[in-house]
């Protein structure tokens, strides 16, 4: 098999054969583990198995058998990994109980691999005996980490003792993964697993390497799963010398309530480390939580040591007889967690969030473009960065606050707050929101003019939860309530503010909705028995019946001057427990956004309009005019600068949203998006405003011009679904007769794809002189590259970015072509006048502030080539005494909505 020599066959199971081998080019042996052939064959799971096999590499780790790398030849595909000499555990325990002294050697070795793991935030969820090597040197290798999710292999009912993984479908709630025997209920039930699956898998191990026997067994599969299920393991089989310390580790271990159980397998490894140390003062030994070492700079940590003590006192509250009689003291602090460089507070998203047991909160830092997700424990005096977080914004906790879902790069990702590696669950554009749900779906926002989708918390294909109706922009800002049966969120009206938006609830499954109140954005339910929303900054409160999910009293202010930005987001969240984090002020919006032309070297001339909320603004082709799309009064127009006379005139008047002009080529007529009912379809207009716009398209699938060909026979644009777009071609001098229209006998414009793939293509830009076309596109993974194709014939592509490129733009003379990346503006010298297309290097050529949140074009260049036209919100920052650092924090925030309504928590 490629460069390896296959020597001998070593074993087989459920996750495929396993032969020794010889490498032979680094000249050392190794274990090759074939994959089953219906597993091969199977090209999502291979995708997926890649995907896993890759995190997995990342495990350095003496106890932990290490994956060399993956191989396919012949259509045989297998992992090449760390040979490792000596028996199974499992054959270790067959030939009787191991003295304790030793199984305790080895459980504290399985304990710090799967502590490494952890850190990393990867679970074996297939721990067993037969998973673990004990070397003739006394080493213990724990083999096969996370393969068990990665294989996901359904099995027969054969041998219960050595069952390969179970499995049920993927695309089903829960999959359950783990040998039958040492799987957690959790999985058994077929949920979602966790470290603590581990914890229990380890606890079963252990029992068995004491007592020689399996904690859990039945005579088939359904039986020993209904004894993990239902029965405790025989405690009177452990040796009568077993200490009292083991004992009570192995109850911890094996407490079928995760909440209740060992919750970090760190603490059996120091645990059985303080015995096998000092086995006489062992009663000790198993705590619960540590006592973290007091911190000598005292003084800059007083704030968090208030932290620490508020939460002493909230759990003695908890614990107390007297807790409702003594009613819990509202506090509040303001507190510096990104000193730094600041808080990301504008793009329109909300970008802190707090644990649900209020321990931890996560937010954005850094610069816009230049920034990540960091994560403070709030007992400690500063954050850390996540790596591969980059550009995220939207943080959210899942349930059990082990993981943190945000959004970047065009992706919904998840990351362990124990570290490791972020993993991508779907593409998604500009995302609002999101919510992880208790049965791990996780429901939210992929467009900022669609509706609401879900996707399982282990990733996938999202679905369509709610569908836009007619006169609705967007649904956003979605929250799960609790029990997961329905989930809350705002519908925005097409043309309307967030402030007259209505408060609805969906059934996840039925997606049946049904309005809870009108007027307010970005709702939330409290577990106090609240419902909570805001206007113009203030937030309301009302008492809320979860079960009939009505209001059941009158809203009141609860809290004034809360900073509300431009997508409807308010800047607050809280945990379960009652803690609320809050920002006050003013957010960049587009009241705050002026359009400004910028030379070269950077220098800045703001065009003397009113600031408003300026999305695509475009040069006339002779560079006098200027068409941009802005919302005002409500409704969503096209209107045109004259820079010679200073002035600003509407051009168009409909009911809907219109949005993204493109200039014909004479200057004469404009192409434009309109929304008719719930999409936004094709129309052009006559520069001047005389006439009616013209109709061009008909189709259920939005639509948004792109670029108008140099001899304007053709229009470039971009249409498809939430998640991928296709470029076409709209023919404008070519009309067909087609039965499909919705009025058949009237001529429609011909339409063809020009790039059509699973991917996601869009912002087309032709060249000067019509050869080629650039475009973004995320096939590349996840991030947006860009990418030149010959016009309008396609043909094989070259990508001219290297880290993240977006929205491409022509130098007049066709001699360059700028781009955005994380950071600004990019120019990459090109050739476009020979057959075959060139691009140099591309240089940095300016850090223009150009918003995070911004998919579609947010600059254009004037046919001259001297200056660029962009969004300008340098007036505002300017104003500003310095970033964001601090954020306010309120204790027993949920006591003080009680008394405000004077009711009892539903």
């Amino acid at each position: 098999i490629s460069h390896y020599n296959v020597t001998e066959k070593l074993g087989a199971g459920g996750m495929g054969e396993v032969y020794r081998a010889t490498d032979t080019r680094l000249g050392r042996d190794v274990a090759l583990k074939v994959l089953p052939e219906e597993f091969a064959r199977d090209a999502d799971r291979m995708a997926r198995f890649k995907r896993e096999a890759q995190v997995l590499a990342s495990l350095n780790h003496p106890n932990i058998a290490s994956i060399y790398g993956l191989e396919e030849t012949d259509g045989i595909r297998c992992l090449v990994l760390e040979l490792v000499e000596g028996p199974t555990l499992a054959e270790r325990i067959a030939a009787g109980p191991l003295p304790l002294k030793e199984a305790l050697e080895i459980a504290r070795q399985i304990a710090e691999a799967l502590e490494a793991a952890h850190e990393k935030g990867i679970i074996h969820r297939d721990l067993k005996p037969a998973n673990v090597k004990v070397t003739p040197e006394g080493t213990v290798k724990v083999l096969d980490f996370g393969l068990a999710k990665a294989l996901e292999d359904p099995q027969s009912e054969e041998d219960i003792a050595n069952s390969p993984t179970l499995s049920v479908a993927a695309t089903q709630a829960g999959v359950i993964l783990g040998t039958a025997a040492y799987m957690s209920p959790e999985q058994a039930h077929g949920r979602q697993a966790d470290k603590r699956a581990d914890v229990w898998s380890f606890g079963v191990v252990l029992y068995e390497m004491l007592t020689g026997r399996q904690a859990f067994s039945g005579e088939s599969i359904s039986d020993t799963l209904a004894s993990v299920l239902k029965l405790d393991p025989d405690w009177d089989a452990l040796p009568s010398d077993t200490p009292a310390p083991i004992r009570k580790l192995l109850r911890r271990c094996l407490t079928r309530e995760r909440k209740q159980r060992l919750q970090a397998i760190g603490e059996a490894r120091i645990g059985i480390d303080e015995f096998l140390e000092n086995p006489v003062d062992a009663s000790v030994l198993m705590s619960a939580a540590s006592v973290a070492t007091p911190d000598p700079g005292w003084k800059q940590s007083l704030p968090w040591a208030l932290f620490g003590a508020m939460a002493i006192v909230a759990l003695l509250l908890a614990l107390s007889p007297w807790k409702r009689s003594v009613p819990e003291p509202l506090m509040r602090l303001n507190v510096e967690v990104a000193p730094e460089e600041g808080l990301i507070t504008a793009g329109g998203n909300i970008n802190f969030a707090i644990s649900p047991d209020g321990a931890r909160i996560a937010y954005v830092a850094g610069t816009e473009g230049n920034s990540k997700l960091y994560l403070r424990r709030l007992d400690q005096n500063e954050g850390t960065a996540l790596s591969g977080t980059e550009g995220a914004f939207i943080p959210f906790f899942s349930p059990d606050g082990e993981w943190v879902a945000f959004f970047a790069q065009g992706s919904l990702k998840k990351v362990s707050i124990f570290g490791g590696a972020p993993l991508s669950l779907c593409e998604v554009e500009a995302a609002k929101g999101g919510s992880w749900g208790p049965d791990d779906t996780i429901v939210f926002n992929s467009n900022v003019t669609a509706g609401l989708s879900s996707v399982s918390a282990a990733g996938g294909d999202p679905k369509p939860l709610t569908e836009l109706e007619e006169g609705e922009r967007s649904h956003r800002w979605p929250q799960i309530l609790p029990g997961g049966t329905h989930v809350l969120f705002i519908a925005q009206k097409t043309g309307g503010t967030y402030d007259d938006a209505n408060v609805e609830v969906a059934n996840v499954k039925t997606g049946e909705r049904k309005v809870i109140h009108q007027g307010g954005t970005y709702p939330r339910y409290l577990p106090s028995g609240h419902l909570v929303y805001a206007r113009e900054g203030t937030l309301f409160g009302v008492p809320f019946d979860l079960n009939r999910l009505e209001m059941t009293g009158s809203p009141a202010p609860l809290m004034e001057g809360l900073m509300q930005g431009i997508s409807g987001e308010v800047q607050f969240a809280f945990s379960g427990n009652g803690t609320l984090l809050y920002l006050t002020g003013t957010a960049v919006s587009g009241d705050g956004v002026n359009l400004a032309r910028v030379d070269l070297k950077g220098k800045t001339e703001v065009i003397p309009e009113p600031p408003r909320e300026y999305k695509r603004p475009r040069y006339s082709p002779d560079g006098s005019l200027l068409a941009t799309d802005f919302v005002d009064n409500n409704n969503g127009d096209i209107w045109i600068y004259d820079f010679a006379r200073g002035t600003q005139t509407r051009l168009t008047f409909s009911d809907g949203s219109d949005e993204s002009p493109v200039w014909s080529p004479d200057g004469k007529s404009l192409i434009y998006a309109s929304t008719v009912g719930s999409v936004t379809n094709l129309f052009r207009i006559a520069a001047d405003g005389s006439g009616q716009p013209e109709r061009l398209t008909e189709s259920n699938r939005p639509q948004l011009p792109a670029d108008w060909s140099p001899d304007g026979q053709t229009l470039l644009f971009f249409q498809g679904t939430q998640i991928n777009k296709d470029l076409m071609i709209l023919h404008l001098e070519e009309k067909t007769e087609t039965a499909g229209n919705s009025n058949p006998t009237k001529p429609q414009y011909r339409v063809e794809p020009f790039l059509q793939t699973e991917f996601d293509e869009r912002n087309g830009r032709i060249s000067p002189n019509g050869r080629w076309v650039a475009y973004q596109s995320n096939e590349s993974g996840g991030a947006w590259q860009i990418y030149v194709r010959p016009f309008p014939a396609g043909g094989r592509k070259i990508q001219v970015s290297s880290d993240f490129g977006s929205q491409p733009v022509w130098s007049p003379d066709g001699k360059m072509l700028y781009f955005r990346d994380q950071r600004g503006l990019m120019a990459a010298p090109v050739e476009t006048e020979r057959e075959v297309f060139r691009a140099d290097r591309p240089q940095r050529l300016a850090e223009f502030l150009i918003p995070e949140g911004d998919r579609d074009f947010a600059y254009d260049i004037e046919p001259g080539g001297k200056h660029f036209l962009t969004r300008h919100i340098g007036d505002q920052r300017e104003a500003d005494t310095g970033p964001t650092t601090h954020l306010g924090f309120v204790f027993n925030w949920f006591e003080e909505v009680r008394r405000r309504f004077e009711t009892k928590k539903l």
